[in-house]
């Protein structure tokens, strides 16, 4: 196998409104484990150029059974998460924020008011 299990398809919705189909689970010592790439929680949207979308699961399982030794996976990385796996950015795609463009604002915003407490301090 392909080393993951997915969830999802139009019959078993895994996010409210969303007949996507997801990686539920990577198999460590598996093809995806060791290749380090597909993580828990992406989006697959096709299979070796295969449209995933609008898929009943056991359609979408089949594909992945019949897609061969060369497999080509077109994903997205999650960019919340929503009744399931942590979400990451997308693939090739901008989303997410990396963790300084959080702390550093937090950072400042901080120093700012620990500032105007001095500062508010010393005029007593």
């Amino acid at each position: 196998g392909l080393g993951f299990n997915i969830v999802g398809g139009t019959d078993q919705q895994y996010v409210s409104n969303d007949s996507s189909i997801y990686v539920s689970r990577i198999k460590k010592d598996g093809a995806a484990y060791l290749d380090g790439r597909l993580q828990e929680g992406d989006k697959i949207l096709a299979v070796n150029g295969r449209d995933l979308k609008d898929l009943q699961h056991k359609d979408a399982v089949e594909l992945f059974r019949n897609a061969g030794c060369d497999v080509s996976l077109k994903i997205q990385r999650r960019l919340q998460p929503q009744n399931g796996p942590m979400g990451h950015r997308s693939d090739g795609e901008s989303g997410g924020l990396p963790l300084a463009a959080i702390l550093v604002p937090g950072l400042a915003l901080a120093a700012a008011a620990v500032w105007i407490l001095l500062r508010y301090r010393q005029r007593m």
